[in-house]
């Protein structure tokens, strides 16, 4: 009984260690290509909110990495768009602490101007049919900052309804987009205050650099 036993606690062992083998070599041959369709889809995110036409550099590959707390606890990047060296955009990720269910990333992009270019939702955990609404294919909402300026650091347009804002909340969920406001707007008045030295600071993020 107990060589029996020991015998099949080997055949164990040696399956977990081949199926760890397998797992390993697979995630080796496909590691590659899922870098490869991250970039991609970094690339067309960015083109998306920063219109291609405007800029001769390789946003993607034009990136720095920034600390403050404005735009969270953690890292995030700047894409930077420029035209023969002259600043046209920058795509900042950032961080809404306050979403009903925790984080939600974004993606927002300023001209050098002030103005919104794009704003995307990169990841949340907003509920479904409600706070979800963020997301460009579940609503339209997120195209609402297109185009849209702070006047000052205080501005107090930069809300939703509820508060006396211009931006829309949604049907039985307020809290999901007041947190995205805010942080498209912290995001924005952060970019005000430093563009001068984002676009004078040398790319410094890793190769094929993806969102977030």
């Amino acid at each position: 009984m107990r060589n029996t036993i020991e015998k099949n606690a080997k055949l164990l062992a040696l399956f977990a260690v081949a199926c760890t083998a397998l797992i390993a070599f697979v995630n080796f041959l496909t590691k590659d290509k899922i870098k490869e369709q991250e970039q991609q889809q970094l690339i067309s995110t960015l083109s998306s909110i920063i219109d291609p036409n405007s800029h001769n550099n390789s946003i993607s590959q034009t990136c720095i990495i920034i600390k403050d707390t404005q735009l969270g606890e953690e890292p995030q990047k700047a894409y930077l768009a420029t035209n023969n060296n002259t600043p046209i955009a920058a795509a900042i990720t950032t961080t809404a602490p306050d979403g009903y269910n925790g984080n939600i990333f974004l993606l927002v992009a300023i001209n050098i101007d002030g103005s919104i270019s794009g704003v995307r939702t990169i990841k949340h955990q907003e509920t479904p049919g409600l706070g979800d609404k963020v997301e460009l294919r579940k609503s339209q909402w997120i195209l609402s900052f297109n185009g849209k300026q702070i006047l000052d650091e205080n501005d107090n347009r930069w809300g939703v309804a509820k508060d006396g804002g211009m931006f829309d909340q949604f049907t039985g969920a307020t809290i999901t987009p007041r947190a995205v406001v805010n942080a498209v707007k912290r995001t924005t008045n952060y970019f005000n205050q430093h563009k001068a030295e984002l676009f004078n600071t040398a790319a410094n993020c890793s190769a094929n650099a993806e969102i977030g």
